[in-house]
């Protein structure tokens, strides 16, 4: 089974998402010791901003694209900056997003052709974003990133560790819920 892990915060060793996609890989491989893992740090090898040369003939891939359909698991870091994905995690999306390969447009509209691989979010926030919360209409990073897979036929798993700005004592909570969460992820 293939895993590709992706992280995408660029506050290095401090980030909170990194962590917690290290965690979530750790976990997954101990659950399936056989699992071969792929690693990408999006922040300290960024791709440009997706230009008419980056877009494959329609009967051609790349080589991100290749990776992202080959991969059963995906594991992605994805830190909340200026309310929604890292400008490095949108520059990956944009070369995964591609007519016929990931979706395609039907009569009855876009069809996602990526449904069947597992797709797991690290999400982490300064502030409080989540349902209910004053700022909850501010949140685009969790949204956006349920609608871009949604779109390619993939539901993705979020975990959600937010408020780790607000104090550190607020902070160490919300790793060590987060911590629950990821021990309980299946296999």
């Amino acid at each position: 089974m293939k895993l590709l892990h992706l992280d995408s915060a660029i506050t290095g060793e401090g980030s909170v998402s990194r962590k917690m996609t290290a965690d979530i890989v750790a976990r997954l491989r101990g659950l399936s010791p056989s699992l071969e893992v792929t690693y990408h740090d999006l922040a300290s090898d960024p791709l440009g901003h997706l230009t008419l040369a980056d877009l494959p003939p329609p009967d051609a891939s790349t080589a991100i694209l290749d990776e992202f359909l080959s991969a059963d698991v995906v594991v992605i870091g994805a830190p909340m900056y200026n309310f929604t994905v890292s400008s490095q995690l949108k520059a990956w999306i944009d070369r995964i997003l591609i007519a016929g390969k990931t979706f395609r447009y039907t009569e009855q509209g876009p069809e996602g052709l990526a449904g069947s691989k597992r797709v797991i979010i690290a999400v982490s926030r300064g502030g409080a974003y989540g349902p209910g919360s004053p700022m909850a209409d501010a949140e685009h990073l969790e949204s956006y990133l349920r609608f871009v897979f949604g779109f390619i036929g993939v539901t993705p798993e979020f975990v959600v560790t937010e408020g780790i700005l607000i104090s550190p004592e607020h902070r160490e909570a919300a790793i060590a819920e987060t911590d629950r969460s990821i021990a309980e992820l299946a296999a």
